[in-house]
């Protein structure tokens, strides 16, 4: 049997707690809390009976009938999701970065077969008789820009340089496979941040700026024009369900006039006219695509009109499917229409 020493500082409290409970109603005292231990355990859901017992031990004071419930801290917040033009532009403060820093632009995509049911061999033969362009051939696109001034002169919009270069490579002609166009086309954009709703969507985003775009190449096959551009982007988000957005940009262009002497083609305006319209709808890293642009002319009409659809491959790379009917697919085709059908890869830009 264990020996437990004790001394006097030890038996003064002990004698002072025994003489403190004898003192005691414990009768009443002992009812009362047999009486709450069994109301307790009557409760059949775990979380009242539970806290009926921390009532009982004094843990928790009862307010009332009312179950008394812990303050539990908040979720910490998700991450907040970027418009798909703000983030093009880089219009969501939080996300923006410093300048000179290269970003996309247009789409980048390579379509390394495509079908062109109708070529253009006519400035083709004018050089070389004996060369004939192929239906089979890649067409690749390049498009990057760059911020240049982050906030204009000290108000909520930002300058930004452009380039955007389209390729058409004759890569299956036996025939020293010729790149048989390519289109260079710099441009400078002032962009203002908007938040207006119009028309069930909402105006993101305004750009005005000069474009030049031009071919590079020399005699009967250059082609070049220059112009003062004004975008315009609406969004509308959660068209059809939650997460899927629809974007819509309207292009408008004014060409700055040339001395006919350097003019190299005097009527581009007659076959591309003034705009087109670009409408894509983002669903689960799917988008679709669609462009239409018509010179408004009803005597002489002319139109193009593409459409695209591109599907996930991995993060930054999705499988990519395009059509264009019409003119002005190229500089060198402004004035001839084309129907391409083109499969290949597109970088993911928007996601």
């Amino acid at each position: 049997m264990p020996h437990f020493k004790t001394g006097p500082v030890k038996i003064v409290p002990t004698l002072f707690f025994t003489f403190f409970l004898l003192c005691l109603p414990t009768g009443d005292l002992w009812a009362d809390l047999q009486n709450s231990l069994s109301g307790c355990a009557a409760i059949k859901d775990e979380a009242l009976r539970l806290q009926c017992y921390d009532e009982v031990a004094g843990r928790i004071t009862p307010k009332g009938d009312e179950p008394v419930q812990t303050a539990s801290a908040p979720p910490p917040p998700g991450p907040r999701k970027v418009s798909a033009l703000s983030d093009l532009w880089e219009m969501d403060k939080s996300k923006s970065r410093s300048k000179f820093t290269i970003k996309m632009h247009r789409s980048n995509y390579i379509l390394p077969f495509t079908y062109n049911r109708s070529p253009n061999n006519g400035p083709i033969h004018g050089i070389d008789p004996d060369m004939d362009v192929h239906k089979s051939e890649v067409a690749f696109q390049l498009s990057i820009k760059s911020k240049l001034w982050k906030g204009v002169m000290g108000k909520d919009m930002d300058l930004w340089v452009g380039y955007t270069q389209r390729s058409f490579w004759q890569l299956y002609n036996s025939n020293s496979s010729p790149f048989r166009e390519t289109n260079y086309e710099p441009e400078l954009l002032l962009n203002l941040p908007m938040s207006t709703d119009l028309l069930g969507m909402t105006l993101r985003t305004v750009n005005f700026g000069i474009n030049h775009q031009s071919n590079g190449r020399a005699g009967s096959l250059s082609r070049s024009w220059n112009r003062i551009v004004a975008n315009f982007g609406f969004e509308k988000e959660n068209l059809f369900s939650g997460g899927d957005t629809a974007v819509l940009q309207l292009k408008t262009w004014y060409r700055i006039p040339e001395s006919s002497k350097d003019d190299d083609n005097p009527d581009i305006e007659d076959y591309l006219g003034y705009g087109e319209i670009w409408g894509y709808y983002l669903w689960e890293k799917h988008r679709f695509g669609m462009m239409v642009r018509n010179n408004l002319d009803f005597n002489e009409n002319r139109s193009a009109f593409q459409v695209e659809w591109s599907f996930p491959l991995n993060d930054r790379i999705s499988g990519y499917l395009q059509y264009y009917t019409g003119y002005g697919e190229s500089l060198l085709d402004y004035d001839h229409t084309v129907n391409r059908l083109g499969i290949g890869f597109i970088l993911t830009d928007w996601n």
